[in-house]
């Protein structure tokens, strides 16, 4: 049994599950989440034009998995336009910026097919509709509008979460998108720092100079340009309950932010020096220290021989 499901398993989540809200799921739940899902509630969203329901889906990999049928939007109406693109991937509430994408390879993804009225919820009317007072890992990739969403949360809800994940744009893709310098500016001074960022890149070349390339050369031979990025974020300062302590020491370890981890512990020894798992977690996030210092120089020859071969088939 690994130290998260010792902590999980705890009589601190028996009654208060971890609660998960990714949405712009696509019909993939956010995978980080597979060695926590059995002992969670994860509540996801899917739009389409049924009566609105909060359904319960028959699963065998969560403790509770949630649908909700409706578009997120930040503020409160009953409908609301949304944008059906070439790829349904780049399909968005925000119109795609045309002009402003004609230079990447890519533009022609984000061609409009039609527009659509769909029937609109928030997350908060959403979460008092499936009788969820706390969100703890928040997670959006809506195509321009997850800042937003995460700003449209009350107080409360936002104080409570301990993980933090969005997916903002960095080139001009949509008209009026919510972009990174804005979530790296905005997330900090609401309590969060900085865990990991991906950033996702596209090669700079306008369609009227593809022709007579190949595939190839326009996709392998050019440079990618940073054009978004997958972010995430870890509560700081610490929060004051044993079952958030302990369950941001579970976010940290699947982030494996082992010394973020380290710290946690050492900081709810302090706090709480009768509750003996904080020495436990201690004890856990020390070992994977110690574990990592001995595979450390495995792990560097194995990137020093892929750099060799890499510039060699170069």
């Amino acid at each position: 049994m690994t130290i998260t499901d010792t902590i999980l398993r705890s009589d601190y989540f028996k009654d208060q599950p971890p609660v998960l809200v990714d949405i712009g799921a696509s019909g993939e739940i956010n995978a980080k989440w597979k060695p926590i899902a059995p002992y969670c509630v994860c509540l996801a969203y899917d739009a389409d034009d049924r009566e609105f329901h909060v359904t319960e889906q028959t699963n065998k990999t969560y403790r509770k998995l949630l649908t909700i049928n409706r578009i997120v939007t930040a503020a409160p109406v009953q409908q609301t336009d949304f944008y059906l693109t070439a790829s349904p991937f780049c399909s968005s509430l925000l119109e795609p910026d045309n002009g402003k994408l004609e230079p990447w390879i890519f533009s022609d993804l984000f061609t409009v097919q039609r527009s659509t009225r769909l029937h609109s919820v928030t997350i908060e009317s959403s979460l008092r509709e499936a009788g969820i007072g706390y969100i703890d890992w928040f997670k959006t990739d809506t195509q321009g509008t997850d800042l937003r969403l995460f700003n449209s949360l009350p107080d409360h809800l936002q104080a409570g979460i301990l993980t933090a994940e969005l997916e903002p744009g960095i080139i001009d893709a949509y008209k009026g998108e919510d972009k990174l310098f804005s979530v790296m500016e905005t997330l900090p001074r609401k309590g969060f720092w900085l865990s990991s960022m991906q950033v996702m890149g596209i090669q700079r070349l306008h369609r009227n100079y593809t022709a007579g390339l190949s595939s190839f050369v326009s996709q392998r031979m050019l440079r990618k340009s940073p054009g978004w990025a997958e972010v995430t974020y870890l509560r700081q300062p610490f929060p004051g309950t044993v079952r958030q302590l302990l369950l941001l020491y579970v976010f940290a370890w699947l982030e494996k932010q082992y010394g973020y981890a380290l710290e946690i512990a050492d900081y709810a020894i302090r706090q709480y020096p009768s509750e003996a798992i904080f020495t436990e977690i201690r004890t856990a996030a020390l070992k994977q220290l110690r574990a990592g210092q001995r595979t450390a120089p495995l792990v560097f020859l194995k990137r020093q021989v892929n750099k060799l071969f890499s510039r060699i088939h170069d």
